[in-house]
């Protein structure tokens, strides 16, 4: 029998919609809850390395990622001149094996429906528009009070519910999440013929513009600039203010610019870090995903950790006896160092352009790519 046979993830995002798959593939019995009305307000788009492939490929939903998405093996660099010059074609590393891309773009909603699908076929029961308001654990279990009134118990509560986890709150757990010192504006689109990769402007007005395909007719655009307040401005001004900074870059920025024409598809977050020390669990409560670890995209790695953290928290959990402290200190020996290492770097790669410092950007890369190469 394996260690838990029930179990309730929060969150129905990357890391808690493939935790519910490997778990009830195990023969636990699941329960998943997500605050969001539905599967549509589950992000925008995600660029995933092949290391996140490899992961969905474990989860029996490769072929209709494959279907969704769009991959590439090459990421382009190009100038902030007028003709948007290519200046390196760096081939992406293989970090899934040889068998699958080295990345991918998709729609992040796309995505997140894939996954539920494929848990409410291996039995997973999903409810949208429901948390949790109590948490109360014992030595055998821990009691669930929901938002609907009802209750439940469960072996084990899987918090994957992202940057602002309700349950790390919850469990009286301070960590600080802080400001990288980035914003990134995001818009999506149909793509231009002419973007077959995500290709990577560096220089002019802002830190980067960039694009990634995520699909055979849309791709989601991006421009990074130093992190400021646009609370205040409106659909329409945020636009217009994304089109405004966009001016600088040409190539297919051209073509993709005259398709900025509708604000609801233009959004502005900040880029914001933080890594939870270990252990990241609290009794059978466990942390997994950004409510544990969250960084810059600018490896392309969180959708991966996400991943990486649902696969072996599963593994332990259905195929070891006993949930005692062993279980969970292989679990933290397991993801603690490999998340924060490509948190670290990630913010690194930030620092160096927020310094306008030249740093070993390939070295760098190199080593994280040798580190997802292996399995997690």
């Amino acid at each position: 029998m394996p260690a838990v046979t029930s179990a309730l993830v929060v969150g129905g995002g990357l890391a808690g919609s493939a935790t519910a798959v490997h778990l009830a593939l195990g023969g636990v019995a699941v329960d998943l809850i997500e605050i969001k009305p539905d599967v549509a307000a589950l992000g925008s788009g995600i660029t995933l390395q092949g290391n996140a492939l490899r992961e969905l490929r474990s989860l029996g939903v490769w072929e209709q990622v494959q279907a969704a998405g769009y991959p590439f093996d090459v990421t382009g660099i190009r100038a902030p001149d007028p003709a948007g010059t290519v200046v390196a074609e760096i081939p992406d590393a293989k970090t899934g094996g040889p068998d699958l891309p080295a990345a991918m773009g998709m729609p992040r909603p796309e995505l997140a429906r894939i996954l539920l699908d494929r848990a409410a076929e291996v039995g997973v029961k999903v409810r949208f528009g429901t948390t949790f308001t109590e948490l109360t654990q014992d030595d055998d279990g821990v009691d669930v009070t929901f938002s609907d009134g009802s209750t439940g118990r469960y072996d084990v509560v899987v918090g994957a519910d992202g940057l602002r986890s309700w349950t790390r709150r919850s469990l009286g757990i301070n960590l600080e999440t802080r400001s990288v010192g980035m914003g990134i504006w995001r818009a999506f689109g149909p793509r231009p013929a002419s973007v077959t990769r995500t290709d990577l402007y560096y220089g002019g007005p802002s830190f980067i513009a960039g694009y990634c395909p995520t699909g055979e007719d849309s791709l989601y655009a991006y421009i990074v600039e130093p992190a400021q307040d646009r609370s205040a401005l409106s659909p329409d001004e945020q636009l217009a203010t994304m089109k405004q900074l966009s001016q600088a870059y040409h190539g297919p920025w051209d073509e993709i610019r005259e398709t900025l024409t509708d604000p609801s598809r233009v959004n502005y977050t900040w880029f914001e870090t933080h890594v939870l020390e270990e252990p990241w669990n609290r009794g059978r409560v466990v942390l997994i995903g950004d409510a544990a670890h969250t960084c810059p995209p600018t490896i392309a790695q969180g959708g991966a950790m996400a991943l990486e953290d649902a696969v072996v928290l599963a593994e332990l959990l259905t195929d070891r006896q006993t949930l005692d402290q062993e279980l969970w200190d292989v679990f933290t020996a397991r993801r603690y160092q490999r998340a924060k290492t490509v948190v670290e770097a990630s913010n690194q790669l930030a620092q160096w352009q927020i310094d306008h410092v030249q740093g070993d950007i390939p070295g760098l890369m190199r080593s994280i790519a040798v580190l997802t190469s292996q399995p997690a």
